[in-house]
C-alpha cells in the first residue's frame, strides 16, 4: 500500500501536540503537565452504563454555569479544553482559506488543532518582556496573509504564566467585533479573582472563554471541559461536536467536583498549591545558576537556567521530570516546574541545590 499517497497532505506535514504523555520519560516525580498532586474520591453508580449518555449532560451543564454564574446555553461540554480548541477551528475557519492567529510562545494546541484541520496559522509578536497588548494582537491580524477567524489567548499564558489584563481584552473585542476572541483561562482558579473574565460573555458576542477540570479541580484523568459563549456560537458547536462527548462516569465525578463542597475544596487547593509555588520560587533565587523566575498566575513556574538542558536532563536521571521549552520561541535554557507536592518539591530543590552548572 501507497501510505503516502492514502494519508492527506497536511497530516502528513502535521508534528502532533508532544503532550508530557506522549513525550513519555521514566522516573517517579513527574512535574511535567501541571497536574496536580493528588486526587480526590468519588462515587460512581454503575447501573445506567448500557446505555449511551446525553450529548449534554443536563445536570452538569447546569452545575458548570452556576460556578461561571452564567446561563445554560452558555455552556458546551467537551472532552477537556483541546477538544473546544479543535471544535472553534473546525466550526468557523474555512479551510487552507482562513484560519487563526496566536502569538508565541503559547499553548501548543492552537496551531496543531489549526494544522490538523487544514486552517491557516498567523503569528502575532509579543514584547521583549513577553507582555500581549490588543495592538500587538491587531497589528498581528492586520498582517495576516489570509481572514483571521479565531484568536486565542491563554491567560494566565501556559508557559509564561501570565494574566491577559481585562483592559487589553476589551479593547481587542471592539476593535475586532467580527472576529472570534478565544480566551483559554485553564489555570484561572489559580489567579487572582480580578482576572477572571467570563463574565464579559454577557457583554461581547464575539467572546469565547475556554475552561477545563484538569487542573485547580485535580480531574486531568477524566477529560472534561467547557467553552462559555454566546448562544449562538454554542449552537454551531454543537452541530460539530461528535455524538456522545461526555461519558456517563465523567459526568457523575464532574457533577460532584462542581457541587459547593466540590468547589471549595478546589479553591482551598488552588490556595494552598499558591503558596508552595512562592516557596519555590524563594527556594530557586537562592540558587547561583537561576538566571530568571518568570511571574505566574498558575500552578507552574517558568523558570531559566544558565544551562537549562543540563539542568533538565540531570533532573531526568534523578527520576524528576521537568518540562523543557528550550526549542520555544524566545524561551532558551527555559524549563518549567509543576507545582508537585511539598515532598515532590524538595526533591526537586534537593537535587538543584547539589548541581554545579
Amino acid at each position: 500500500m501507497n501510505f503516502e499517497k492514502l494519508i492527506t497532505k497536511h497530516v502528513q506535514k502535521l508534528t502532533p501536540y508532544q503532550s508530557a504523555r506522549r513525550i513519555g520519560g521514566h522516573g517517579h516525580n513527574f512535574l511535567n503537565a501541571n497536574e496536580s498532586p493528588k486526587s480526590e474520591g468519588y462515587f460512581l453508580n454503575s447501573s445506567s452504563l448500557n446505555r449511551y449518555p446525553d450529548c449534554q449532560p443536563e445536570e452538569l451543564i447546569e452545575r458548570f454555569a452556576d460556578y461561571c454564574h452564567v446561563h445554560k446555553t452558555q455552556v458546551m461540554a467537551a472532552r477537556g479544553s483541546d477538544e473546544v480548541i479543535g471544535l472553534l477551528v473546525r466550526t468557523f475557519c474555512e479551510q487552507e482559506k482562513e484560519g487563526v492567529l496566536i502569538a508565541p510562545p503559547t499553548y501548543g494546541m492552537y496551531s496543531v488543532a489549526a494544522e490538523t484541520n487544514n486552517v491557516l496559522v498567523a503569528e502575532a509578536e509579543r514584547n521583549e518582556d513577553f507582555s500581549l497588548t490588543a495592538d500587538l494582537l491587531i497589528d498581528g491580524y492586520n498582517k495576516a496573509q489570509f481572514p483571521v477567524k479565531v484568536i486565542f489567548i491563554d491567560s494566565p499564558a501556559n508557559p509564561l504564566g501570565t494574566c491577559f489584563p481585562k483592559d487589553e481584552l476589551i479593547k481587542l473585542l471592539k476593535a475586532l467585533p467580527d472576529t472570534l476572541v478565544v480566551l483559554d483561562e485553564a489555570y484561572i482558579e489559580f489567579a487572582p479573582k480580578d482576572n477572571d473574565l467570563t463574565y464579559l460573555v454577557n457583554e461581547y458576542e464575539n467572546l469565547v472563554i475556554t475552561r477545563t477540570l484538569s487542573k485547580a479541580f485535580a480531574l486531568a484523568g477524566i477529560r472534561c471541559g467547557f467553552a462559555i459563549a454566546h448562544e449562538q456560537i454554542i449552537k454551531a458547536m454543537l452541530k460539530v461536536i461528535d455524538p456522545y462527548p461526555i461519558c456517563d462516569p465523567v459526568a457523575q465525578i464532574a457533577v460532584q467536583a462542581l457541587s459547593n463542597h466540590g468547589v471549595q475544596m478546589t479553591l482551598d487547593r488552588a490556595t494552598a498549591c499558591n503558596e508552595r509555588r512562592e516557596k519555590l520560587r524563594a527556594d530557586l533565587e537562592k540558587l547561583p545558576f537561576v538566571k530568571k523566575i518568570f511571574p505566574s498566575d498558575a500552578n507552574f513556574l517558568l523558570v531559566e537556567f544558565a544551562d537549562g538542558p543540563k539542568v533538565f536532563n540531570a533532573m531526568a536521571q534523578k527520576g524528576v521530570i521537568l518540562r523543557s521549552f528550550e526549542t520555544k520561541k524566545g524561551l532558551k535554557n527555559c524549563v518549567r516546574i509543576t507545582i508537585g507536592s511539598d515532598v515532590e518539591l524538595e526533591e526537586v530543590m534537593r537535587y538543584l541545590s547539589a548541581l554545579e552548572i
